[in-house]
C-alpha cells in the first residue's frame, strides 16, 4: 500500500544551521566518511548552499505525482529528497514546481533523477542538486511514498534527517546523530585552522602531517 506520512520529527533549526555552516566535506569526514551521495549528484548552478530537514519521496520512474504530495506536506526550511524506486533520468521537476516550493519556503531539492527548465530555475535562484538534466516529461499515474526511508544516489535518507548541500555535493546527517556530528565537525574545523596557520607560515605539509616515516617504511627515498 502506498501512503504519505504527514508528521515527521525534525532537528532543531539552530542545529541545522550550524551543521550547514560546517559544509559537506567537513561533515562527511566528521561522520567517518558516511552519508555522502554519489558524485553524480551535482548542483545545477555554483555558489549555493542549503541545510534543512529531509522530506523524502519514493517515486515511480518518470512519474512526479509524489512530489506534489511532498510539497503539500513540506514545512519552511525543508529539503525535498527524491529517489525513484526504479532508475529514471526524466525531468521530474521544473519551474512550476519550483514556484510552489518557493511559496512554501522549501529550501531546495535533491533528486536522483532529472530536472528541466534550468534557465528558469537559475533565474528563480531555486537550489537544486540532481543526477540528470532532461526535458523528458513525467506523468501522474503511479502512487509512491512520502516520508519513508529512501536510498538516494547511494545514501540512505530518513524523513527528518539533516540534508546539507553545497558545491562539493550532498551529505545526509542522521537526525539522531546531528549534535554529535556537529561537535566532531567543529573540532575538525578548529584543528584545520591550526594546520592552515602552520602552512601559511611555511611549514611543509610533509612535516605537518608527519608523512616522512610512513614513506621511509614503504622504501621511498629522495635521490
Amino acid at each position: 500500500m502506498t501512503y504519505a506520512i504527514r508528521q515527521i520529527e525534525r532537528a532543531d533549526p539552530a542545529l541545522i544551521a550550524r551543521l550547514g555552516a560546517c559544509g559537506v566535506a567537513t561533515l562527511h569526514e566528521a561522520m567517518g566518511r558516511r552519508g555522502l551521495l554519489s558524485s553524480k549528484m551535482r548542483p545545477i548552478q555554483p555558489d549555493q548552499a542549503i541545510a534543512g530537514s529531509a522530506v523524502t519521496v519514493s517515486a515511480a520512474p518518470a512519474d512526479n505525482w509524489m512530489i506534489h504530495v511532498a510539497l503539500e506536506l513540506a514545512e519552511p526550511g525543508d529539503v525535498l529528497v527524491v529517489a525513484p524506486f526504479s532508475p529514471s533520468d526524466a525531468g521530474y521537476f521544473g519551474d512550476l514546481l519550483a514556484e510552489s516550493a518557493q511559496a512554501r519556503g522549501v529550501a531546495g531539492l535533491v533528486i536522483d533523477a532529472g530536472v528541466r527548465d534550468l534557465r528558469d530555475l537559475k533565474r528563480m535562484n531555486f537550489p537544486v542538486w540532481s543526477t540528470a538534466i532532461s526535458a523528458w516529461g513525467t506523468v501522474k499515474e503511479t502512487p509512491g511514498w512520502v516520508n519513508i526511508p529512501v536510498q538516494c544516489a547511494g545514501a540512505i535518507a530518513h524523513p527528518g534527517d539533516v540534508v546539507v548541500a553545497d558545491d562539493d555535493g550532498v551529505v545526509i546527517v542522521p537526525r539522531a546523530e546531528a549534535s554529535m556530528v556537529l561537535a566532531k565537525a567543529q573540532a575538525r574545523i578548529a584543528d584545520e585552522g591550526e594546520k592552515r596557520r602552520a602552512l601559511r607560515e611555511g611549514v611543509p605539509s610533509m612535516d605537518l602531517y608527519n608523512l616522512r616515516p610512513g614513506l621511509a617504511a614503504k622504501g621511498f627515498t629522495y635521490r
